[in-house]
C-alpha cells in the first residue's frame, strides 16, 4: 500500500550539512552477481541495503547461492545454480537485465517476473541475445517479462549482436555472466549510441577485478571464459544519490559535504562535480569529502546527459529554480526507465506552474514561480528526490508515495530532514 503524502520541507536558511551516503546500488548488484559466479566465497562490505539490492540477493538465493548478512556487509557463498525457482525483479533494471544470464546457467526452470511497469521495460534485446548464445527462454513472443528460463546448467556463448540503445544494462548483463559461458562472449552493439557509458566501464572494471579477461573496442566487448575469484568487494558511496543533497547547496545558497567521495571512480554520479560547477556552484574535494557551495543565485544548464541520465530528475528540479533557462539533451532513453521520466517531469513541474517542454531527446526548462501541490512520483525513486529539491524553495509540495525511494535510498526523508535541521 502506498505511503501517505510527504510534505517536502522548506529550507528556512541556507543548508550547512555533512552527509553520509549508503553504498552504490550499481556496484552492490554487480558485486553480488560476480560473487555468486565465483569459485570461492566473497565478502561485500558497505553494500547498499535497499529494495533493488535485496531483490538481487533474494534472486540469487533462490538459485542456490548463499547470501548471509551481518552489520558490516554480506557474505556470499557460491553454490550449484539450480531451479525450479521463481524470481521477482521488482522494478529493478539491474535485476531484470543481470539475472537472466545467470539463470541460464542454472539447471532447471527459472520463472522471472516483476512489477507491472517492469513488463513494459526493454527486455527483448537480451532475450534474443541469450537465445543466440544457446539459452532457451519462453516469453510467449512478448520480448518482455514475464518469461521462463529453461536452464541446462551451461550456456555455449560466442558472438552476438545486440541493440543496447535502450539501456547499457543489456550489455552489462551479458558480460557479467560471460566468464561462465563455455566460449565466453563477444558482444557487438549495433544501433544508436549506448547510454550510460560509465556503467559499462564499471562492469568492465569489476570483471577485471574478479579475474576476468576483458577486451573492449568501439561498440565491442569480449570476455574470455574462465574462473572468477572470490575475495572482498568494498562498495563506494552511491554518488548518483548525492545529486539532491549537493543540489540543495545550490538551491539554498548553502554548503553540503558528501563524505568519502572517491578520488577515482567509474560511477556516473561523479559528473555532478562538473555539472553543478557549470551552474555556478563552488565545488571542491578535500579530506572530508566533496563539498558544494552555493552563492544564493545560479544559472541554468545546457548539457548532454546521455551518459548520466539518472541525474536528470534532480537536475531538472534544480534547473526549474535557476535564474536562466536550461536545456538537457541526450536522454530519450529515459522514456523506458522506471517511468517515462521525461513525460513525468513535464507533467508534474507544469502542474505546479512550471514551464518545461519535452524535446525529442530531452527537456527545455524555463524557470517560473512555482506553487505548492501534489507531486506524483510514478513509483520512481528519483521523482521523490526531485520533488524534495523543489520543496526547499516552494512551500506546499506534497510528495505522493515517498516510500518508493526505498528502491535505492531507504530512510531518505529522515536524512533530508536531518540535513535541514539547525546545527
Amino acid at each position: 500500500m502506498p505511503t501517505p503524502h510527504w510534505l517536502a520541507p522548506v529550507a528556512a536558511a541556507p543548508v550547512d550539512a555533512t552527509v553520509s551516503l549508503p553504498g552504490s546500488k550499481s556496484m552492490t548488484n554487480r558485486a553480488l552477481v560476480l560473487a555468486a559466479l565465483a569459485d570461492a566465497p566473497a565478502r561485500i562490505t558497505r553494500p547498499l541495503r535497499s529494495r533493488d539490492t535485496v531483490l538481487m540477493a533474494d534472486a540469487l538465493r533462490a538459485l542456490g547461492t548463499g547470501v548471509a548478512e551481518d552489520s558490516a556487509g554480506w557474505e556470499v557463498r557460491p553454490g550449484e545454480l539450480h531451479g525450479p525457482a521463481r524470481v521477482d525483479v521488482g522494478l529493478a533494471g539491474t535485476v531484470m537485465r543481470f539475472l537472466p544470464p545467470v539463470a541460464a546457467l542454472a539447471s532447471g526452470e527459472v520463472a522471472v517476473d516483476g512489477d507491472p511497469r517492469a513488463r513494459e521495460r526493454p527486455m527483448g534485446p537480451i532475450i534474443t541475445a541469450l537465445r543466440a548464445l544457446g539459452a532457451r527462454i519462453d516469453d510467449g513472443g512478448r520480448g518482455a517479462l514475464p518469461f521462463t528460463v529453461h536452464g541446462t546448467g551451461s550456456v555455449g556463448g560466442g558472438h552476438v549482436v545486440i541493440d543496447a540503445s535502450g539501456s547499457s544494462q543489456l550489455v552489462s548483463g551479458l558480460l557479467l555472466a560471460a566468464p561462465r559461458f563455455a566460449k565466453g562472449v563477444e558482444v557487438r552493439h549495433e544501433g544508436p549510441p549506448v547510454p550510460s557509458a560509465p556503467h559499462l566501464a564499471m562492469t568492465v572494471h569489476m570483471l577485471r577485478a574478479a579475474g576476468a579477461v576483458v577486451e573492449t573496442g568501439p561498440n565491442l566487448w569480449r570476455v574470455a571464459p574462465g574462473p572468477l575469484r572470490g575475495g572482498e568487494w568494498a562498495i563506494e558511496p552511491d554518488l548518483s544519490n548525492a545529486a539532491q543533497f549537493l543540489g540543495a547547496a545550490l538551491v539554498t545558497g548553502g554548503r553540503v559535504t558528501v563524505r568519502d567521495w572517491p578520488a577515482e571512480t567509474t560511477q556516473p554520479g561523479d559528473a555532478l562535480r562538473g555539472l553543478l560547477a557549470a551552474m555556478g556552484a563552488e565545488v571542491s574535494r578535500g579530506p572530508d569529502g566533496l563539498t558544494v557551495r552555493g552563492s544564493g543565485g545560479y544559472s541554468g544548464l545546457d548539457a548532454d546527459l546521455h551518459e548520466v541520465g539518472e541525474l536528470t530528475p534532480v537536475l531538472t528540479a534544480v534547473a526549474a529554480l535557476a535564474g536562466s533557462p536550461s536545456r538537457l539533451t541526450g536522454i530519450a532513453h529515459l522514456r523506458g526507465h522506471e517511468t517515462d521520466r521525461l513525460a513525468a517531469l513535464v507533467s508534474e513541474l507544469n502542474g505546479l506552474g512550471g514551464d518545461v517542454r519535452e524535446l525529442p531527446d530531452g527537456l527545455e526548462i524555463r524557470p517560473r514561480p512555482l506553487r505548492g501541490g501534489v507531486f506524483r512520483t510514478y513509483d520512481d525513486h528519483r521523482m521523490v528526490m526531485a520533488a524534495a529539491v523543489l520543496g526547499l524553495a516552494v512551500p506546499g509540495i506534497e510528495v505522493e508515495n515517498p516510500g518508493t525511494v526505498g528502491k535505492t535510498l531507504p530512510n531518505f526523508t529522515e536524512s533530508w530532514a536531518s540535513m535541514l535541521a539547525p546545527a
